[in-house]
C-alpha cells in the first residue's frame, strides 16, 4: 500500500497555502509534516481525508481496499476531539464504532489500550484534556483503518500518554499501516519528514 501525492494545490479563503506539493509514504512508513503555523499542515491532511477539495494535482492511494475511498480507509484525528460531553465514555466510544463501520473491535479492549476502562461510564465532560485526547485516540483503535491522518497528536498527552501512544503507532504500522502526522514535537517513532513553508 502506498499513499502518493502529486503537484497538490490548496487555496483556502481566496489565498494559496501551498502549491506543488508533493510527499510519497508506504505501509510500515510514517511521515511528519513539520512547518510554522499557517504553512498549510492541517491543510494537508484534510485534503487527504477528504475533508478539502484540492485546488490542483492528485492524491491517491495505491494497494488500498479497491472498493473504498481514501477518506473511507482513514481515520482523520484532527486538534479537537469530537466526543459528546453528555455520552458516558463507552458511549462516545460506541458511537464512532457504530457510525465508522467496518472492521470493529470491542470497546472495552480499546479503552483498555488507552488507559481509560476506569472511565468508561463517567460522563465524557468529566474527562481531562488529556484523557479526552486518549478517548479520541481509542478511536483509531475500534475500528481498523490502515491510514492514519494524526494532527498534533501528542497535544494534552502527559509523557506516559505520549508513549503509550508511541507505541500505538508503531503497532499500527507494524501491522502494515501507515501514518501522516502534522506536528511540532518529536512523535517518538520513527519518521520521513515532510517540510512545509520553505522551514
Amino acid at each position: 500500500m502506498r499513499l502518493v501525492g502529486r503537484g497538490i494545490r490548496c487555496v483556502r479563503g481566496g489565498r494559496e497555502v501551498f502549491s506543488a506539493l508533493d510527499f510519497e509514504t508506504a505501509a510500515g512508513e510514517a511521515l511528519a509534516v513539520i512547518g510554522p503555523n499557517g504553512s498549510g499542515k492541517t491543510s494537508l491532511l484534510r485534503l487527504i481525508a477528504g475533508l478539502l477539495v484540492p485546488s490542483g494535482g492528485s492524491i491517491d492511494l495505491d494497494g488500498g481496499g479497491t472498493e473504498l475511498t481514501l477518506p473511507e480507509q482513514a481515520h482523520y484525528l484532527g486538534h479537537r476531539d469530537a466526543l459528546k460531553p453528555a455520552l458516558s465514555v463507552a458511549e462516545n466510544l460506541s458511537f464512532w464504532r457504530d457510525f465508522l463501520g467496518g472492521d470493529a473491535a470491542d470497546p472495552a479492549r480499546s479503552l483498555s489500550a488507552v488507559g481509560l476502562d476506569h472511565a468508561a461510564h463517567l460522563p465524557a465532560a468529566y474527562l481531562s484534556a488529556g484523557q479526552r485526547r486518549r478517548l479520541s485516540i481509542a478511536r483509531l483503535l475500534v475500528v481498523r483503518r490502515p491510514v492514519w491522518l494524526l494532527d498534533e497528536p501528542s497535544s494534552a498527552l502527559d509523557t506516559a500518554g505520549q508513549d503509550l501512544f508511541a507505541g500505538l503507532m508503531r503497532e499500527h504500522l507494524a501491522s502494515g499501516g501507515l501514518i501522516i502526522a502534522a506536528t511540532h514535537a518529536p512523535l517518538g517513532i520513527e519518521t520521513g519528514e515532510l517540510r512545509m513553508g520553505g522551514v
